[in-house]
Formats: C-alpha cells, structure tokens, sequence
C-alpha cells in the first residue's frame, strides 16, 4: 500500500498549522503532506484529490480539513482516522476556504460570489456541505477571506481593488458595503482581535488600517420575518437553479447616506507603504497574528517583512529565497513562520526570534531520474535532471543533505555496500563519489576525452566503479580507492543503456542500442565472458540478489530471463500490454496504438528475487512473479489529471470545432494564439504558459530489507510499504491454539511452546505480549530451545518490534541470543534470510544513532555542569572534580 511520498515538500495552495502548532500541512501536488515539526517527521495522508490541490481548510479543532482541486471538486477529510469523509463539487475553481473561529461554519470564495455552509457536526450526517447564504458584492474574483473572532462576521477581499465586511447572522445595524483605497488587487484582509477593526494589504504593497465606530457587543440581531414564506419562495427559486444559492444577500457598492445612518461605520485611520525599492511593490503573500500583532508579508524576490502593528513598526526583513513566496502561515503562538515557494519547490519554516531555521526542505525542481537504496534501507539517494544529489532518510522522510557538485543532469546513482559513500554519473561529463560522513565530494571520476555518462554501477566489494557513456559507446572501469582509470571496454556498436554487476561475482553487464548484453569479467582482464543476442534494443538489465539469474527489457517491450552462466534463454514475459500507457492532450493517435511502441525502461527485482518490478512510461508499476511468468499486480502510482497522459480516451468535452483546448495558450496577454509544440521535445513544451508535464515512473527500487519499495515519477519519490498490521495470516494452525490456551500457557511458565502458538496464530500484539511476558534470564533457555522454523519468524518479528518499542535492552538481548545460538544454520539460509537481517541492522542502527547522540549530549551537559561549578568557587575538592571527570570519561567509553 502507499506508504509516503518523499522528494517534492510544496507544490500550490495555502499552508496551515495545525491547532497545536506543532505540525503543518502542505499541498503536494494532488495529496497532502503533514509535517511534525516536534518529532521531526513527515507523512503523506493515503488519500488524493483528482487534480491539484489550491485551497485547504483546517477546522478549528485540527479534526477536519477540506481539499480543494483545481476545477472546484472538494474532499471533507478526517485528520485523525486519514479517511475521506465526504466529496463535493463547487462546480467552479474555488478561489479561498476558510472555518468559523467557532467551527460551525466556512465560508467558500468563488468567482465574484462568497458562500456560507453550515460545516459537518459531529454526528454522521447524509450531505455534509448545507448552503446557507450566499452573498453578493465584489465585481471581480474574490481573494481572501479573514473572520472575527466570535465567528459573527467576515471579511472578503477582492480583485476589484475592494474589502466586503458581511455578516454570518443577519444584522440589524450592519449593511453591506464594500472599503476602497487601494490602487491594485487585495492579497489578504485581517480583523484585530475580538474587534471589527480590519487590516487590507494589496498586492502593490500598501496596507490600510480601519477602524470600526461599533463593538462586536455592539451588533443587532435582525427582528424574525415570516419565515414560513420566505423559505417557500426560496424552494421555488432553488428548483429552477442548478445549484442551490441559499438566502441571496446583496450587498452595495454606494449605499446613500439614509442608507448609513445609525449603522456600523468604517474609517480609514491610516495608510502605509513597503518600502518600493527594487520587487518590494509586488506583494504576494500575508498572514497575521493576532495576539502578537504580528504582520508577516512575503514578496515576489523572495523577501519578508515583519511588522508589528498597529504602529507599523518594522521589527526585521529578511530574504530567504530568489522566488516568489506563494503562502505564509503562523502557527498558534506565534513562534514559527512556514513559507511555501512554488517555483522551487521550497518549505521553510522559520523562528524569527531566534532568526533561525525550524524547517528547510527542498525537492527536486525538475523530474528525478535514478534512485538508490542504502544497503541497510534506511536511506534513499535520488538524482535529478536539475544536476542535484539528494540523501533522503526513509524513516523521517526528510532529506539531510544535498549535493550540488554536478553541472548537468544526474542520471544514475547508487550507494556502495558499506552505505557510507554515493556515487551519481552525470551528463557533465563526471562521476562523483560523496563521504556520508564528512558530506562532501572526495572522489571525482572523468574519461580521457569528454563523454556524457548514461548509466553507473559498483561492484559488491564497492572497489571498482563502471560507467557507460552514450556517445563514445565505451565503458569506463575506475578504481575506488586510488581515482585512476582502469581500463575502457569497448565493443558495444550503440549507445550504453545500463550496467549492473552481479552482487557474488565480479561480472558486470552491460546493455546497450546494439541489440546485445555483453558479460565482461572483471577478474580475467576485463574479458568479454559473454556476449548475448536480443531481438530488439536492450534498455536494462538487473540480477537476481543471488546472482543466478539475469532480467533484460528491450525495446519490444519484453522482458526476458537468462541463465547467464550458460547462455540460456529461460524465460520471458510481454509486458507491452501491461503498461497500458495514457494518451496525451495533443495525441493524433489513440492510447492503445502508442501503447505498441512503448516499453518498460527500469526493472527491480524483489529482495527474495522471486518476483520482478517493471515501469516506464506510463502511470503503472507492474509486479511480476519471476517463477510462474505472470503478473501479480498492477500499482497506479497517481491518479492526478493535471498530469498529461493519465486518460486513455480523450475528454470531449475538451473538443472544440477548432481541435483541443489544450491547443489554446491560457494567459498569453492580447496576442493569445494556439502553441505549436517544439520538436523533438518528449518532456512537454515549456514555452507553454499552460504546462503539464508527462506522467512517467523513471526509476523503481527494492528495499533490501524486502519491506518496501519506491519509484521515481513525475509527482516525486513514492513509497510504498507492506502493511503487515490489517492481515490475518495465521501459520499451521491448530483447534487448540486460542488466545486463552495461550495466556494459560503462559501462566504455567511453558515459555517456549506459549511463542510457538503465538507464531502460529500469527498476531502482532498476541506476540508482543508473550515475547515481553518472557523473564530476561529465561531468554538464553527459550532461545536454545525454539524450533528453527520460528528462529526465522522470530528475527522477523524482533526487526519490525524495534521500529516502536521502548524495550530497547531486552529486545538487543533477544535477538543477540538468537543470533549467537542460531548463527551457523542462518548462514546456510542466508540468501533467503538477508532481507530480514538487513531490516534488522536497519532498527539497531536506527537506535544506535539516537542513543549515541543522546549519550554524548548529556555527557557534555554534565561536564559543562562541572565546570561551571568551578567556576563559580563553590568548595569543592579538586580531588573529587576530577576524579567525577575521569568517571565521566570511563561511562563515555562505555555507552559509546
């Protein structure tokens, strides 16, 4: 199942804390990411919209949220069980949505329109989304909205250059009309706290403070009308409209002064500028808070004011970008800023106190094209076309380090069997070898003459590098440790499309345009060992993790298995219809005859090596069973229709007289024309104004631990995971093993046979709780004593129990136990147990890392402490000072 979306942090829409203030959501793309910024983690929600997501409304308690897409098709979603509650659709693009402080209604923007709906309750009701008013003013599209904070009025602004104040209840004593003053679009509108005071700031940066001649206290509530037949008038309107308007208020631009008189009043009390120097005037983005009085404005350089207001008083201007910042929020206490770039893709979040960094993430702002796993899985390398070098952790789904060496775009990478050191080729020509543990590029791999690098690999023992150019048709071998060309293989009559070295032998593979696979023996002179003949281009090839079996893809769109050592032929699958590819906006030809040119590009096989991963170009992942020749699943990695090529018919509601409105450049000024695409171009035309790019899954990877898997794609690194915890798989199951049956064993200190009916039941928490019923001095004897069957089961069981628990010692003791008992007749079976024991190296690292850096904290928080009391001349022997620190010293050694 999907399990996380690594790689893109932002893509459009409005940011938004979460109550507590400790974590943010963010739109990627059709899905939503939710960043803990305590625990330092990010998930994405398994949910999506059908297009991207612009606008997000958090209900007041943090439950629910609404997902707005681009055509205007909402999702009602519960933050808490991860679920979609309920759709709908507004029919338009909705332009801003935003709760009641109170929670019991929000306020939709579309058009020139702004519609109140009563918000979901608690209880489960039928239609979730009830209109209750819409309401009339703005001449142009809305922008914003901002509510006060006993949720009895709103306000809106708009393109028009004006803010409406409307009120949710009918007031007696307020009408609707709307607050000039400004020269250009209003970007955002703020009341002040518990005030009707209001805020406006438009895009040409000015900012006008209104002061309101009434108190919130101060409204009337509206004498009650003959109800009865207002609502029958309304029914009888409602069945004529498509859509329901609800109570139609209008507003007035001009309101007479009879109109005005012994009503709410607004004044203007002052007016302010940014400073207009250099891109200061186009103002982008704005949020508020209230208690603070803090004003936060982003610009389209890249640079933020913060403000204290009502004085306007300028507490700093920093920039922390070179684009335009599209979204800003505050979160409850006013500590953290989170700023969402769209050009780059950027998410920062920034303390302004400390003037210091909360949260930096970038992806990759052009389409990723290799992945690697580490060998432990706990961590992914990515390259992209925009020449970087990105080492992403799995766990917390962060990335902790780029590498921006390369000049041109990266297009393989890969770790070497220790997991401490990354290689990328790269189209400039170079291959770069980056220092996990110092983060910096310590090896730098070039060819006597220039050559633009395809495809990489390293052999298992991580000392020679390959790597196959597609111009020269050479491959270059390296030497790790000295950075000296070894030798150039040459022989191949086309380009190199991929090398891949078996991981038990020094054999290296290479595919190439000629049709061949030629085998080169690294240890007998770089010698061709084999050379075999394909019926059509070779595109790539992968060994099984044992090494006795070789996996090709050709352009024909087959796959094909070979018995390398003898040069057989031992099976093949036709995978062309399996990739069912989509059909693009500007397609002459349907999906289903572009689908038989097309083939897979990247193949994985599976950490057993009993089943094969296969994509290309296309929105689908295959997974096939190697043994049985079949395929046994198919993934759809998105369902995002602002992708291009997802639909395999085209929409003909998109057909007009003069061909696809996709022909047509959206925003092209006076002139606009229809867009000829470019030549030869395959990523999509980026002289478009309108630009979708391709859906395409460029790379797809194997955890070693056989957990998990992840491809790259248009819509960034996707995850996905096995989700042991919904299954019910019980193993040699008995009439005798029940829960009861086994809490009695245990009663009656059978340790071991209590584990082995829990196995065979087959429950996590039935297992946890028998594993943890064990006394620690009775592990030695259980272990000895357990079947071999279960040793497995065991292993398997103590490497996803260390992802969660705190019993970190007696879990380390457990599985020392069963390793040091067990470890000669695990080895016989390491081939098939290696995914098991690397997801177990993964958790113990994973532990190891927090526990030494804890370690070292506290040991200098003490020694600080030491110091500090010597310092001060508190009386105390210099003799037991020291002696503490060499005790210091010796725990030091001892935790580390």
């Amino acid at each position: 199942q999907f399990s996380g979306l690594l790689g893109t942090v932002y893509r459009r829409g409005n940011l938004s804390f979460t109550r507590d203030g400790n974590s943010l959501l963010s739109p990627v793309g059709n899905r939503i990411s939710l960043f803990d910024l305590k625990n330092n983690k990010c998930e994405t929600l398994p949910l999506a919209t059908r297009l991207n997501i612009v606008c997000v409304g958090l209900s007041p308690d943090g439950r629910l949220a609404i997902l707005i897409d681009e055509e205007g098709a909402a999702l009602l979603v519960s933050l808490i069980g991860k679920c979609v509650i309920h759709q709908f659709y507004f029919h338009k693009p909705v332009h801003s949505v935003s709760f009641s402080p109170d929670g019991k209604k929000f306020v939709v923007t579309k058009d020139n329109l702004a519609y109140l709906y009563h918000a979901p309750g608690k209880k489960r009701e039928f239609n979730a989304f009830v209109l209750d008013k819409t309401y009339y003013g703005p001449y142009d599209e809305t922008t914003c909205i901002d509510w006060t904070d006993d949720s009895k009025c709103f306000a809106v602004g708009s393109k028009d250059m004006s803010t409406w104040v409307f009120g949710a209840e009918r007031w007696e004593n307020l009408i609707y009309y709307s607050l000039g003053g400004h020269k250009d679009v209003i970007v955002a509108c703020f009341f002040e706290e518990n005030s009707l005071d209001l805020y406006t700031i438009s895009q040409d940066a000015a900012l006008c403070v209104w002061q309101c001649d009434t108190e919130l206290d101060g409204l009337k509530p509206m004498p009650p009308k003959n109800a009865a037949k207002e609502n029958k008038a309304a029914e009888d309107d409602e069945e004529l409209l498509e859509e329901p308007k609800g109570e139609e208020i209008h507003g007035k631009a001009d309101p007479s002064e009879q109109e005005t008189r012994n009503k709410v009043k607004y004044s203007r009390v002052a007016k302010y500028f940014f400073n207009k120097e250099g891109d200061f005037n186009n103002l982008t983005a704005a949020a508020y808070h209230k208690k603070t009085h803090l004003l936060v404005t982003g610009f389209a350089s890249g640079i933020f004011h913060l403000h204290e207001l009502p004085d306007f008083n300028l507490i700093h201007s920093l920039s922390i970008s070179d684009q335009r910042i599209a979204s800003i929020s505050i979160n409850c206490t006013g500590d953290w800023i989170a700023f969402g770039c769209s050009g780059l893709g950027q998410l920062l979040v920034w303390e302004w106190q400390s003037e210091s960094y909360v949260l930096k993430q970038q992806g990759h702002f052009n389409s990723m094209v290799s992945l690697a796993y580490s060998p432990d899985g706990q961590y992914i390398v990515t390259g992209g076309e925009d020449g970087k070098v990105k080492v992403w952790n799995t766990s917390s789904s962060f990335c902790f380090v780029t590498f921006t060496e390369h000049n041109s775009g990266v297009t393989a990478v890969t770790f070497t069997s220790t997991g401490y050191v990354v290689l990328s080729a790269s189209l400039d020509g170079t291959v770069r070898a980056f220092d996990l543990h110092r983060y910096r590029n310590f090896r730098t791999f070039t060819s006597p003459r220039p050559s633009q690098f395809s495809c990489l690999a390293v052999d298992s023992s991580g000392e020679i590098v390959a790597a196959g150019s597609q111009d020269s048709f050479e491959i270059f071998i390296w030497s790790m440790q000295s950075g000296r060309l070894l030798d150039v293989l040459a022989g191949h009559e086309g380009p190199i499309s991929c090398l891949s070295f078996n991981p038990m032998k020094c054999v290296l593979a290479s595919a190439s345009w000629d049709k061949t696979v030629k085998l080169w023996d690294m240890l007998d002179s770089w010698r061709t060992k084999e050379t075999l003949i394909m019926n059509s281009d070779v595109l790539v090839v992968a060994f099984r993790p044992d090494g006795k079996e070789l996996a090709v893809a050709a352009l024909n769109g087959q796959i094909t298995f070979w018995d390398h050592e003898n040069a057989v032929q031992t099976g093949s699958i036709e995978g062309r219809h399996d990739l069912q590819m989509g059909r693009k906006e500007l397609d002459k030809i349907t999906a289903k005859q572009a689908a038989k040119g097309k083939s897979f590009t990247t193949l994985c096989y599976s950490a057993d090596g009993q089943s094969i991963l296969a994509g290309g170009l296309s929105k689908f992942v295959c997974i096939y069973n190697v043994k049985e020749q079949i395929l046994m699943k198919k993934f759809e990695i998105s369902c995002n229709y602002s992708l291009d090529a997802m639909e395999e018919y085209l929409d003909r509601r998109k057909m007009t007289e003069f061909g696809s409105m996709a022909l047509i450049d959206e925003g092209g000024g006076g002139d606009e024309g229809v867009a000829i695409p470019l030549p030869g171009v395959k990523r999509g035309d980026m002289s478009y104004r309108h630009f979708k790019p391709e859906i395409r899954v460029t790379c797809v990877r194997f955890c070693p631990t056989g957990r998990s898997w992840a491809a790259t794609t248009t819509e960034g690194l996707l995850l996905y995971s096995l989700d042991s915890g919904l299954i019910f798989d019980p193993f040699e199951l008995d009439i005798d093993v029940t829960p009861s049956n086994i809490h009695k064993t245990l009663a009656q200190k059978e340790y071991t046979v209590a584990i082995v009916m829990a196995f065979k039941l087959n429950e996590k928490k039935l297992i946890q709780e028998v594993i943890e019923a064990v006394p620690s001095s009775e592990v030695d004897v259980v272990c000895s004593s357990l079947p071999d069957l279960y040793v497995e089961k065991l292993l398997e069981f103590l490497a996803s129990a260390f992802e969660t628990s705190c019993h970190l010692e007696f879990y380390l003791i457990w599985a020392h136990k069963l390793l040091m008992l067990h470890g000669q007749k695990l080895k016989t079976k390491s081939v098939k147990l290696l995914p098991v024991i690397q997801f177990l190296q993964k958790s113990i690292q994973r532990h190891f890392e927090d526990v030494s850096k804890l370690c070292e904290w506290n040991i200098y928080n003490i020694k600080y402490a030491l110091a500090i009391s010597q310092q001060r001349g508190m009386k105390r022997p210099a003799e037991e000072t020291m002696g503490d620190e060499e005790e210091l010293d010796s725990d030091s050694d001892y935790l580390m």
